[in-house]
Parts: C-alpha cells; sequence; structure tokens
C-alpha cells in the first residue's frame, strides 16, 4: 500500500496552453536522481493518480514535476488548474530503476528523451553525481514545436557548467526552428544526422544510450539500434547498451 502525504503546491509555470511545471513542498522520503513518485487527487470519492518523474535533484528540497496536461483525462486537467497554496497527495517514497547506477561504463552517455520525459534527465544533471566515469553526455530534446522547449535555458545552463562535457542538441518534429534538428529521434539516427549535428558516434564500441519518453519513439529506436548499430538492451544479468523506460 503506498504511502501518501499531503503536498502543497508553491509555483505553478504554465510554459505553453498545455505544458507546465508544478513546484511542490512534500515531506516525501529520499530519492534517486531519476526516480518517479505518484500526485493523485481525490474525486468524487476515489484518488485518481499517475506517475512523474522528479525534475529536481534529489538534494533539492523543491520539488518540480514537468506535466502535459491531457484535456479528457481525469486529473491533469485539476494540477493545470491549480495555484500556489492547493494541496495535493505525493507518494512518499520514489521508485523506478531509471538511473544512473543502472548504467555500465562508457565513453558517451547519449540522453534521448521527448516531451515531458526530459525530467528524469535534469534530475540526474542537475545532481551531478556518478558522472565522471563518462567522458561525453549528450542530452537530446525532442517535441513537436519550438514553444515546447520549455527547459531550454536550463539545459543551456546545465551545459556551460558541464565546460564542454554535455552536449545539448533540441529536434523539433512539426516546424524548422534556429539550432534544432527538424524530424523524429529515430529517423534523425538512422541517417546519421543526430551524430553529425552532435560531433560523436552513437555505437556499440562506445556508446550507451538511454530513451525516456513516447512509448513508440522508445520501441523504434530500440529496434533501430538493435538493427543498424549491434546494440542489445540492457540488463543486470546481461549488460548491454540500452536503458529505456516509457512515458505515458
Amino acid at each position: 500500500m503506498a504511502d501518501w502525504v499531503t503536498g502543497k503546491v508553491t509555483r505553478v509555470q504554465h510554459w505553453t496552453d498545455s505544458l507546465f511545471t508544478l513546484t511542490v513542498d512534500a515531506p516525501v522520503a529520499p530519492f534517486t536522481a531519476g526516480q518517479f513518485t505518484k500526485l493523485g487527487l481525490d474525486i468524487n470519492g476515489e484518488r485518481v493518480q499517475r506517475a512523474y518523474s522528479y525534475v529536481n535533484a534529489p538534494d533539492n528540497p523543491e520539488l518540480e514535476f514537468y506535466l502535459v496536461n491531457v484535456p479528457d483525462g481525469m486529473l491533469s486537467p485539476r494540477l493545470h488548474a491549480m495555484k500556489p497554496g492547493d494541496e495535493l497527495q505525493v507518494v512518499a517514497d520514489a521508485a523506478g530503476f531509471f538511473v544512473l547506477e543502472e548504467i555500465p561504463d562508457c565513453q558517451t552517455l547519449w540522453m534521448l528523451a521527448t516531451g515531458t520525459a526530459l525530467g528524469p534527465y535534469l534530475s540526474i544533471l542537475e545532481q551531478g553525481q556518478d558522472l565522471a566515469r563518462f567522458k561525453n553526455l549528450v542530452l537530446v530534446h525532442a517535441a513537436r514545436y519550438q514553444q515546447d522547449l520549455s527547459y531550454l535555458p536550463r539545459m543551456t545552463a546545465l551545459a556551460q557548467r558541464y565546460e564542454g562535457k554535455l552536449r545539448i542538441q533540441t529536434i523539433v518534429s512539426r516546424e524548422a526552428a534556429p539550432g534544432s534538428l527538424q524530424g523524429r529521434i529515430p529517423e534523425l539516427i538512422a541517417r546519421g544526422a543526430l551524430e553529425q549535428a552532435v560531433g560523436l558516434p552513437l555505437d556499440s564500441a562506445t556508446s550507451h544510450v538511454m530513451l525516456c519518453g513516447n512509448p513508440q519513439m522508445v520501441r523504434d529506436t530500440t529496434q533501430l539500434l538493435k538493427e543498424t548499430r549491434q546494440m542489445t538492451k540492457h540488463l543486470r544479468r546481461r549488460p548491454g547498451h540500452i536503458t529505456a523506460e516509457h512515458y505515458w
């Protein structure tokens, strides 16, 4: 049985009509960067809940969640309408294995995200622990439109903080945007455009790929990497090159 605690919204940032960030104060248990919790509200006598990843680093007490409003959803429209001071329920103990301690050593760690699935990577990079074992870090954020790149300023600041070790690349699928590639992640990998833009090879000899986001992107990219780059899914009992988490 989940241990729920009451959280209070301290800040709401509306990025677009549908994308928003909630900052919450709640007495949650310590978590590991990359993990998720659940947010919930009691609606018509029933607790409606959904999993969301922490965006903040574990040592930051301001709990941050990057969300998308699904208009016909049960929970997200209500979260979208929240104001500072409103209360919601939070599961105290985080969960998930999309964390650095599960990632094997490699030369280049690729962190690929679509939409709000950027959150776990920001938590990992903000925390900054256990990254010395990678020579290069690559953070890729794919969105439909340029305005959906909500955290680009923070990504840029992180790249500066890592002094060249972290390379960032944005992708926009439905319009041309300065500084961004145009298309879908699998297609850009297939034709070598992502590697060319980043300036690093994506291969089984040097790379590990973390995938987080739209399940179709995760499936398509995983299949492509298996077929064209001889990469395998990473398992504890059989180390590989691909670690994935679906993000609905």
